[in-house]
């Protein structure tokens, strides 16, 4: 039978009726100096990068990373469970914080939504975080548009370079989802107006410079994998960069404030630090690199969280993040809920509120793929099952019953109803495997393999492929990568979400596919070599009804539809 529960106001009207403390009073539970932050407004602060410098020899808070299955459009709470499980320790007087991506407004306006959790464990205040926080984006686009604009006047100017506008290899972008704007024509109206050529909008969390942005320590590091971005490529094939454009330094402006990490709270008044956000399916999903060290060297445990499922998210926070962060996460947490597994189950939405032990049986095979990616990396994790009131008694049974007969930790989480107390189980169970683990964390593969290996070895251990398939234009960009001097760097794949697979509508854990590459992009700032799989778009677009039509505002400014 179903269970029933007092019903709960929407996510955006628990937090408008939110008691939020100064964020002067947040920075109080803190080791942070008074002129190490820098207000904005009274409710969020930039933190300087001299708090790093100060705390350097101060021992690392343990990591926690928060991952899910294959997200399904039944939900499953992912931020959500961040947000509760770092309530949760605190409640156990583990002193932690929370390090969490700050929302693209793409995703907002269009079909996911938001990143600033749920009911009653969310970060505040939820709707400038969803919407234009601190400008930290903002800063990306316009960083990213200037070196764009750098590069066709540098072609107007004379073209010293000798810059093949056939081979531009840099894109424009918009903190939207346009699909008009994947392919478009510039320089058209007459000499002045500069040289006509092939161009294209990315979403700004697809930018390599967001990519950057997360994956450096420091403002030199920054000015460094800036100034290591190919543009393109000359009349001879040889890459162009931004250090031969030397705009490095007017980029690394651009992005000075913005650098600095951002501190907002729970709505149990944990501190949580949200900055950078690039796309899990088609960047490496996670937040930045000193917003994550800041919370470590701020707090005894970090929760954070990777995009999307283990197979795209957590994957890439292991190989490509934590090189970059310098240590890697104590625990892994895998969030499911019984919704969504039934639809990997083979149900369709309208069909989750029934009871469906069947479904669940079937579903349940893409949970396992997840804990056996994590256990392929030697890391300690735990189950966390997200309750909603559509769950019977029978389907909740069944999942403890099974994680029983594989001896896959698990806790039954409520933090969306209940906030901190909701995840205190999980908060329980996680200590505990911490505790236990002999720390025998494994990447899957090293700088030293090839490419084709580190394509193979991803597809096979962390999808479950019987192999990839790389087209005659990827072999093409390989051998390019490989005469550069490139095949050290690490992979970011560029997989559709929904999927184990590249085809997005093979749910479940699929059996006998292939991964077929069909380009290799270097990101050589970043430092990692992207993989674009199936069709997925580095500009997303729009659905038949987007989020934005249920939005509004009144008159005296209180927002509403924002979920």
């Amino acid at each position: 039978m179903k269970r029933t529960k007092t019903a709960v106001p929407s996510d955006i009207e628990i937090a408008q009726q939110a008691s939020m403390k100064k964020i002067t009073e947040i920075v109080e539970q803190l080791d942070i100096e008074e002129e190490e932050i820098e207000l904005y407004g009274k409710y969020k602060a930039k933190l300087s990068h001299n708090i790093l410098n100060r705390l350097a020899q101060k021992e690392n808070g343990k990591v926690i990373l928060v991952t899910a299955i294959n997200p399904t459009p039944a939900g499953e709470g992912k931020s959500t469970v961040t947000v509760g499980l770092g309530q949760a320790l605190n409640k156990l007087g583990k002193k932690t914080v929370i390090a969490m991506r700050e929302p693209s407004l793409g995703p907002t306006m269009g079909l996911k939504g938001g990143a600033a959790g749920g009911g009653y464990s969310q970060v505040l205040p939820m709707e400038d975080i969803n919407l234009h926080f601190t400008g930290d984006i903002h800063a990306i686009t316009t960083a990213n548009n200037a070196l764009a604009a750098m590069i066709d006047n540098h072609i107007h100017q004379g073209n010293e370079l000798q810059i093949d506008t056939r081979r531009i290899t840099w894109k424009r972008v918009v903190d939207l989802n346009d699909r008009a704007l994947r392919k478009v024509v510039i320089g058209l109206g007459g000499a002045t107006q500069g040289v006509p050529r092939e161009d294209g909008f990315d979403i700004t969390v697809a930018s390599e410079i967001m990519a950057v942005f997360c994956l450096a320590k420091d403002l030199k590091d920054l000015k460094a994998r800036l100034a290591r971005i190919v543009i393109g490529y000359d009349v001879n094939q040889k890459p162009v960069t931004v250090k031969d454009l030397n705009v490095e330094g007017a980029l690394t402006l651009l992005l000075k404030d913005a650098s600095m990490p951002n501190l907002v709270q729970t709505m149990e008044h944990s501190p949580a630090i949200i900055h950078g956000g690039p796309f899990a399916n088609i960047a490496h999903g996670c937040n930045s690199v000193l917003g994550t060290q800041m919370a470590a060297k701020l707090g005894d445990y970090v929760v954070t969280e990777a995009g999307f499922g283990a197979d795209l998210g957590a994957e890439k926070f292991l190989h490509i993040k934590t090189p970059s962060l310098g240590y890697h996460p104590q625990a892994v947490v895998i969030v499911a809920t019984v919704r969504a597994i039934k639809m990997h189950g083979g149900l369709s939405k309208d069909q989750l509120k029934m009871e469906n032990l069947e479904a669940l049986k079937l579903g349940i095979e893409n949970v396992k793929k997840h804990v056996e990616t994590i256990q392929s990396f030697g890391l300690p994790y735990v189950i966390a099952l997200n309750e909603f009131v559509t769950d019977t008694e029978a389907e909740i049974s069944y999942v403890q019953e099974w994680c029983k007969a594989h001896e896959i930790p698990m806790a039954l989480t409520q933090v969306w109803e209940k906030g901190g107390e909701g995840g205190l189980k999980l908060a329980e169970a996680v200590l505990s495997e911490i505790e236990k683990s002999n720390d025998e964390f494994t990447p899957l593969y090293l700088p030293e393999n090839t490419v084709e290996q580190k394509l193979e070895i991803i597809a096979k251990t962390v999808y479950g492929a019987e192999g990839v398939d790389i087209l005659p234009t990827a072999q093409k960009q390989l051998q390019l990568i490989v005469g550069e001097g490139w095949g050290h760097l690490p992979i970011c794949m560029a997989k559709t979400q929904y999927s184990l697979s590249d085809d997005a509508k093979k749910l479940g854990r699929p059996q006998n596919f292939t991964i077929t590459i069909r380009e290799l992009k270097p990101s050589v700032g970043a430092g990692f070599i992207v993989a674009l799989t199936g069709n997925i778009m580095t500009m997303p677009g729009l659905p038949k009804e987007p989020a934005a039509l249920k939005m509004d505002v009144d008159e005296q400014g209180k927002a509403t539809g924002l979920f």
